[in-house]
């Protein structure tokens, strides 16, 4: 069963709706177009597509095109059905293992595929969550402002606030003066998402006079906290917590601890209580500590597979641990450190580069609003850094060069600086789309000159 819509009641009730007749809840991008639905309904083949009114001449076509499935429209108001009598419904006796959802991941490597949770890897996650992060019975109260179509929000949304009892504040999007509005008025106490959510929450006027010490929980992926964030929020008594995971370990797989979270920022905890996390080299052996390898993971959240694509299986679980396609470190410890995605890691001149200790520097830089860092053609070395960057300040190339001079080595330094008027497109997680930056700047050393 399909879904297809802006974050709504009606969306999340539509969902609940389906889990409980034993159906496979599948949430679509509503910002897909035509060919871009086509290819996922053809993958997952549902019988019923769930629409907002808006986007019904978009399913339309894509129904004209495949005749496999029914439209229904999102009832305006689902209130009104409220205390109605009707039969009871008997739900169907259903395997553990019988999937329950599917989230197409964002397709930064390519066509979407579609991750498959069951009820027994929901269950379990959210069972080892709550053993870590302990909450009072119904006392979940997380603002959601991810898309529902998200592990963010069919999991750690709606699934997790029926498991545990809770409210769940669902906003249509994100608007920051409303989600601060929510945390302080409403004492929402639960707040996950990239770090930009959380800047830009920030610089809502009134933000440093607001007490939010009632928060219990304030997760931060995706990408760094800077550390000026980490003490903006801090003042209004919230710790920002590190956390790393992918889609196919149910969304997030550790977190860094609450009395450590402030002394390391840059670290994501070690995994959890059944969550087990190794680093390994090219050929899957373990490294030593603060070696960088790939990161694999195993627990209770991850994925049995990918929907009807038994090749992207067999190369993603192997062994039965994920790989992840992530480069970390573990520390003494056993410490996680994020460093970059194996697939965006420059290679230049035979040196790794990681985009994301670049970009963690030049969001340091006084007026800069959003940066991401690809890798470019380069005669001499084959890939070199260029920088695109957004400002609210008056800045040069030679600036941000220099500012890099003062604290990466030479090789990291990025030789393009490229200042964008639009801001950064993002996924729906939030994260930046690299891959689409790297397709549309590609020819940068062909229309900027390198800076020296």
């Amino acid at each position: 069963m399909g879904f297809l819509g802006a974050n709504s009641l009606e969306w999340a009730v539509a969902s609940l709706g389906a889990m409980k007749v034993g159906a496979i809840a599948v949430g679509f991008n509503q910002r897909m177009l035509t060919g871009e639905l086509t290819t996922l309904v053809d993958d997952c083949e549902p019988s019923v597509v769930y629409c907002e009114e808006a986007l019904l001449p978009r399913l339309e076509e894509v129904q004209q095109a495949r005749n496999t499935f029914s439209v229904a429209v999102f009832e305006k108001d689902v209130r009104p059905l409220r205390g109605r009598e009707h039969a009871k419904y008997r739900s169907p006796v259903v395997d553990l293992d019988t999937p329950t959802a599917i989230v197409f991941t964002s397709g930064t490597t390519g066509k979407p595929k579609g991750v498959i949770f069951t009820h027994a890897t929901i269950a379990g996650e959210m069972h080892e969550w709550s053993l870590m992060e302990p909450i009072q019975p119904n006392g979940l109260r997380p603002v959601l402002v991810l898309p529902l179509f998200t592990a963010a929000g069919i999991v750690w949304g709606i699934s997790r606030v029926v498991l545990h009892g809770g409210t769940l504040f669902l906003q249509p999007g994100f608007d920051p003066s409303s989600a601060l509005r929510v945390l302080s008025e409403d004492k929402a106490n639960t707040l996950t998402g990239p770090p930009i959510l959380f800047e830009q929450i920030a610089k809502v006027p009134g933000f440093a006079d607001t007490d939010l010490s009632h928060m219990i929980t304030a997760h931060v992926g995706g990408a760094r906290v800077p550390v000026d964030l980490l003490h903006k929020w801090q003042a209004q008594g919230v710790s920002l917590r590190q956390i790393y995971g992918q889609t196919e370990i149910g969304g997030s797989a550790t977190a860094m601890p609450r009395d450590e979270a402030a002394e390391h920022p840059d670290k994501c905890g070690w995994g959890g209580i059944f969550t087990k996390i190794r680093v390994v080299d090219p050929e899957g052996n373990d490294l030593p500590p603060n070696e960088t390898g790939q990161i694999l993971l195993r627990g209770p959240g991850m994925m049995p597979g990918y929907w009807r694509n038994e090749e992207a299986t067999r190369a993603t679980l192997i062994d039965g641990w994920l790989q992840t396609g992530d480069l970390g470190k573990l520390d003494e410890n056993g410490y996680l450190t994020y460093v970059d995605r194996l697939k965006d890691m420059i290679i230049s001149g035979g040196l790794n580069i990681s985009p994301a200790e670049i970009e963690t520097v030049i969001n340091q830089i006084p007026g800069v609003e959003e940066v991401a860092v690809i890798s470019v053609p380069d005669a001499k070395f084959g890939e070199t850094p260029a920088a695109l960057v957004r400002t609210s300040a008056q800045m040069k190339e030679s600036e941000v060069v220099a500012f890099c001079n003062e604290r990466l080595a030479d090789y990291k330094v990025p030789r393009y600086v490229v200042f964008m008027d639009e801001p950064l497109p993002r996924m729906p997680s939030g994260k930046i789309a690299k891959r689409q930056l790297r397709d549309a700047f590609a020819d940068v050393p062909d229309n900027y000159e390198k800076v020296r």
